[in-house]
């Protein structure tokens, strides 16, 4: 029997989202709530919401600054905890005049770099003194869960002061080796760059920015690791050829030479991550691009070359690079992903037709 909207509970939705093993669960008007399983969408058994429902499920569990910043600014974003059982990363908005969510369950167990998915070969850059390193990719691809697993490597095996600086706090880091200070953007500090700039004062080694999202910001993370800090931080681009590109051209004209020359000194490494259903089995699997900062990369960067980092990447596998077309296939060809997810996400589709398609469609 289809439930009744009235009779919807948070607390059930939440249940149910942990339960399934949901990555998301959406609430709108006009359609059941709907959780995101394996990366397909799928309505639960009941009737359609109305605006008084999803109203109430809001306000259930919204801290009441959260709803003021609703009320507004049209909507907000926070994290919280359900009792024990899981975090939430939350954003509430109106849509059509109406209160909608979408929740994201933040897993509740850090994943370690093999389980992810990454090369055994990239623990060494969470051991590097200083430098850029950049996990990059569109929403919803795993950036944060790969970030979180390399602090927790870095928490477990070296007595450094780590800053991160979030939007909101996602994984909760406890203090194990080193110190952890994690700070969320609205509630502790009023922005990343200012966070960024306080930061430096209070004794970093490793510093966790949640996104680049703005010139200061980009700014910010390029001096602290210019001056002896070990910085992580994030971007929504597409391989690493893009992401230089992208960093580069935030900048004015006449600052973009400087950027290059700094960028191609301070980036240890790119890497560039896809979310992609899996064929063999129920659940999700990462195709990576990883590009490390070889000298003859750096140079590239420095002169403005950017377009032949990829050929670069192509030959660089003993260094622990591979592009993000090779790894597709390298999953097709495992028989872990099939044809379509291919096509749809390679960033050179006709160079990759011509090493899959003598081995047919799966």
């Amino acid at each position: 029997m289809t439930m009744s909207a009235a009779q919807i509970q948070m607390n059930d939705l939440l249940d149910l989202v942990i339960e399934e093993g949901a990555s998301d669960l959406h609430i709108g008007i006009g359609l059941p709530p709907v959780l995101r399983l394996h990366g397909r969408l799928q309505p639960i058994d009941t009737e359609p919401l109305k605006p008084e429902d999803t109203e109430r499920l809001m306000a259930s569990f919204t801290p009441e600054e959260h709803i003021k910043r609703l009320r507004d600014n049209g909507g907000t974003d926070f994290g919280f905890g359900h009792g024990n059982k899981g975090r939430f990363r939350v954003s509430v908005f109106r849509q059509k005049g109406a209160v909608g969510m979408v929740l994201r369950l933040i897993p509740s167990r850090l994943l370690s770099l093999e389980e992810i998915g990454l090369p055994p070969g990239l623990r060494d850059l969470l051991f590097k003194p200083r430098g850029l390193i950049l996990v990059t990719g569109p929403t919803g691809s795993g950036k944060t869960t790969t970030l979180a697993s390399m602090l927790n490597v870095i928490n477990e095996t070296r007595d450094v002061h780590i800053i991160t600086v979030e939007d909101p706090i996602e994984y909760y880091h406890p203090h194990k080796k080193s110190v952890i200070t994690q700070r969320e953007v609205g509630v502790d500090v009023p922005s990343f760059s200012e966070a960024l700039k306080r930061g430096l004062r209070q004794d970093p080694d490793v510093i966790l920015v949640g996104e680049m999202r703005d010139l200061e910001t980009i700014q910010a993370a390029i001096t602290a690791a210019e001056t002896g800090h070990l910085v992580f931080a994030t971007l929504h681009t597409t391989g690493a050829a893009r992401t230089v590109d992208r960093i580069v051209d935030a900048f004015p004209m006449e600052q973009q030479n400087q950027v290059r020359t700094q960028l191609a000194a301070s980036l240890e490494a790119v890497i560039s991550q896809l979310l992609l259903i899996r064929h063999d089995r129920p659940g999700r699997v990462a195709a990576f691009e990883i590009m490390v900062a070889t000298p003859a990369i750096r140079a590239l960067i420095r002169d403005n070359k950017t377009f032949r980092i990829t050929s670069d990447i192509q030959t660089g596998a003993k260094y622990g690079m591979m592009t993000l077309d090779d790894h597709l296939v390298s999953l097709f060809e495992q028989g872990i992903i099939n044809y379509e997810e291919v096509v749809t996400s390679a960033q050179d589709i006709e160079s990759v037709m011509q090493k899959i398609q003598p081995k047919g469609r799966r």
